[in-house]
């Protein structure tokens, strides 16, 4: 069995974090060892939140969990949703009702509701979660923008609640470290939603040696981005991480629908190869890697607008996105996904994978000590 300081450092018994939307998949990661971290961006209320995370706290048999917010490092001048939604052009709402009468998407039912997952984007319900969060069990506060402000570390650091923060340059971890982020997860290119520039093998040892420089061992480093096999995690220790942050990997697994049968996207995902993912702005305005699907292609076509800036992407299309969702086409979803799509293969339960992940990097370590 393979430990890293990570471990100790959270009471888990692999140095496994695995990110979700699904509180019932990242409960299964805390049981089977790992770090389960809730993605709470989906939440509009507060309550409905605090609901999730008394859940989790009833449903993790007392392991460690963590939660991941959506911040940016500085404070908006941010408006209500109303407000924000008439900076919306006319022509780019035009262009989605024409592109989803197109793909034969269907408006919503009556009463049906719309909207959906538009103000977990805005800074001040992310600052809601926080203080949700805080008042539960947790053990990692995590933001997908990079630095939270200061004072949300602080907040944080003061329930003794370490942050961490995703980072898609060297430079980008120094900042974080300066700021007192405690653990710097190393994004690659390769990864599904927000990520940036650089590739996996070349930036995780650049964000290692970086933040190392700037605060020796005391700020762990994690993998993320096309991880989906215990070979890469064996990769990622032997680059200097000491554990690897995986999302897509999730995905198709049996609790990301409650047990039921596998849903539209899940069927696309299963067909998807590595090759079959894009990374645009489309989705909440700044760059993200998304499964190739009719609805990216139309975003791609010529005469389509340029993607509006966070958070009023997000408020165009969110509607569009449930509307989507409810169509059940898997040729039509809109989701974020990682290149380590063309490993999802089957719909397995979350202890199995993790499972066969921690199996074969045990295989992995050992053949390596062979060739000593």
């Amino acid at each position: 069995m393979v430990r890293t300081e990570l471990c100790e450092r959270f009471g888990i018994a692999h140095p496994i974090v695995g990110f979700t939307p699904s509180a019932h998949v990242a409960a299964a990661i805390s049981r089977a060892g790992g770090l389960g971290v809730l993605g709470c961006v989906r939440y509009n209320d507060p309550a409905d939140l605090d609901a999730a995370l008394s859940w989790m706290d009833a449903n993790t048999d007392g392991r460690p969990y963590g939660v991941d917010v959506v911040m940016p490092s500085t404070v908006p001048t941010e408006g209500t949703q109303l407000d924000l939604s008439e900076l919306i052009p006319a022509e780019h709402r035009a262009f989605v009702e024409r592109m989803l009468a197109d793909l034969g998407v269907p408006p919503l039912p009556e009463g049906g509701g719309a909207g959906g997952g538009v103000l977990g984007w805005l800074h001040s319900i992310a600052r809601s979660h926080v203080d949700v969060a805080l008042k539960h069990p947790v053990r990692l506060i995590a933001n997908a923008l990079g630095s939270p402000p200061p004072d949300v570390i602080e907040q944080a650091h003061r329930c003794d609640v370490p942050v961490a923060a995703l980072a898609g340059t060297a430079e980008h971890a120094r900042r974080h470290v300066a700021k007192g982020v405690d653990v710097v997860v190393a994004q690659g290119y390769e990864a599904g939603g927000h990520t940036g520039e650089i590739a996996s093998m070349v930036l995780l040892p650049e964000v290692v040696d970086a933040v190392r420089d700037a605060a020796g061992d005391r700020v762990p480093v994690l993998a993320a981005g096309g991880i989906g096999s215990g070979r890469q995690i064996a990769a990622a220790l032997a680059l200097g991480a000491q554990g690897a942050w995986m999302g897509s990997i999730w995905l198709t697994t049996a609790e990301y629908t409650e047990g039921l049968a596998a849903s539209a996207t899940q069927q696309a995902l299963l067909a998807a190869t590595s090759a079959d993912t894009v990374r645009s702005r489309i989705y909440s305005g700044k760059p993200a890697r998304l499964l190739r699907t009719r609805w990216t292609q139309a975003w791609a076509a010529p005469g389509a607008p340029e993607p509006l800036p966070m958070p009023l992407q997000n408020i165009l299309v969110s509607e569009a996105h449930e509307r989507i969702q409810r169509s059940a086409d898997p040729e039509v979803v809109a989701m974020p996904v990682g290149q380590v799509v063309g490993r999802l293969n089957e719909i397995r339960p979350v202890s199995e994978v993790v499972a066969d992940l921690l199996a074969e990097l045990d295989r992995t370590l050992d053949r390596l000590s062979t060739l000593r």
